[in-house]
């Protein structure tokens, strides 16, 4: 999992572009989170962390701090949460999440980026079912011991921990990433990275045009603006970065 989240990092700082596309889904998701909990980074955990994984990925100190300004003003950008489910080249199976303040605009370019490429949005719950919505999280400074027992104290029900690379990947789930960082930190643990979002149950090979055009839609899908996720259930090729 380690070099799966440093080749998607490595990956989207390649070019301006890429970066000015995380910069923008970063603003826009915290702007939500402080236009919904508040701009204290004490009480609101949520935006908190996010900031920190901000910084991990490099988004100037700046934009942070425009989007919590914006947040604490009277006017409010209605951003609308959009899910698309769908079917791409040799029975891949995808999830598009968005944020958009126009739902027809996201709607089109997402659809336009499927059919361009042979393949078709499906009704929802379609995709979904195939996939598990986790949080993983990479860790040092504890025994394997100490750290369940940590986890158990605090009421968090995780799926696995393992022994990974000098360190512990605790996979639990996606709606408690904010809780588990929050009770490792007051903890002293160190979380080397962390992560949250939808894992596929099983994965499908693609090989030659299927994969090349299944890589053509994914590249067109991530350069959508609203766009803020792409999930699939390809397995990634070795030479993949």
């Amino acid at each position: 999992m380690g070099r799966i989240y440093e080749v998607r990092k490595e990956a989207m700082a390649k070019t301006q572009a890429k970066k000015t596309k995380v910069y923008s889904r970063y603003g826009k998701e915290i702007y939500m989170t402080a236009k919904k909990g508040g701009t204290n980074l004490e009480s609101n955990l949520a935006l908190k962390h996010l900031i920190e994984r901000a910084k991990k990925e490099d988004v100037p100190a700046d934009i942070i701090q425009r989007n919590i300004k914006k947040a604490e003003g009277s006017d409010e950008i209605a951003y609308d949460f959009q899910r698309y489910e769908g079917f791409g080249p040799g029975g891949s199976a995808i999830l598009v999440d968005t944020l958009t303040d126009n739902v027809n605009r996201t709607v089109s370019e997402v659809r336009h980026a499927f059919t361009k490429h042979g393949s078709k949005l499906g009704v929802k719950g379609s995709v979904e079912h195939m996939y598990d919505h986790l949080s993983k999280l990479f860790v040092k400074g504890a025994d394997e011991e100490r750290l369940l027992e940590i986890l158990l104290e605090n009421d968090l029900e995780v799926k696995d921990v393992t022994v990974d690379n000098g360190g512990f990947l605790i996979v639990g789930s996606g709606f408690d990433l904010d809780a588990i960082e929050a009770v490792l930190r007051d903890n002293r643990i160190e979380i080397v990275w962390s992560e949250s979002g939808w894992y596929p149950q099983t994965t499908v090979p693609l090989e030659g045009e299927a994969y090349e055009t299944f890589e053509k839609m994914i590249d067109m899908l991530n350069e959508i603006e609203d766009v803020q996720d792409v999930y699939h259930n390809v397995e990634p090729k070795d030479d993949d970065t």
